[in-house]
């Protein structure tokens, strides 16, 4: 169900949709809905529907919008990030309201993810 002036969707441009999904899969445990070769759903953690999408085509990198993940425990997420061979472009460092850390997925999108504390 979608909620009013909240984000409902994010879509990120990739240039490898199997190694992109292999990543994300391994870092965060995500799931996919299959749409063909350039586009993959990403399945909302309550299965109900989709929160996002990797696309084929768009141009994938730093620069754009930052898009946040939470993480219980930031620790084992950084070092699930870089197992899945993500690259840690900035912390994990503090901010009001907690920390988080900056990285690139292998296609050079930069994405955050925050804990609370």
């Amino acid at each position: 169900m979608s909620v009013h002036h909240t984000i409902d969707y994010i879509e990120l441009a990739v240039t490898d949709l199997a190694a992109s999904r292999s990543f994300y899969e391994r870092a965060f445990g995500w799931q996919f809905n299959d749409y063909g070769p350039t586009y993959a759903g990403i399945r909302s953690a309550s299965g109900d529907g989709e929160v996002g999408g990797l696309g084929v085509g768009g141009v994938p990198g730093p620069g754009g919008s930052l898009v946040l993940l939470y993480s219980d425990d930031l620790e084992a997420t950084l070092a699930s990030v870089q197992d899945a061979g993500g690259t840690v472009t900035e912390g994990p460092y503090d901010f009001p309201g907690g920390r988080r850390f900056l990285f690139s997925d292998n296609s050079g999108n930069v994405l955050g993810v925050w804990t609370a504390g």
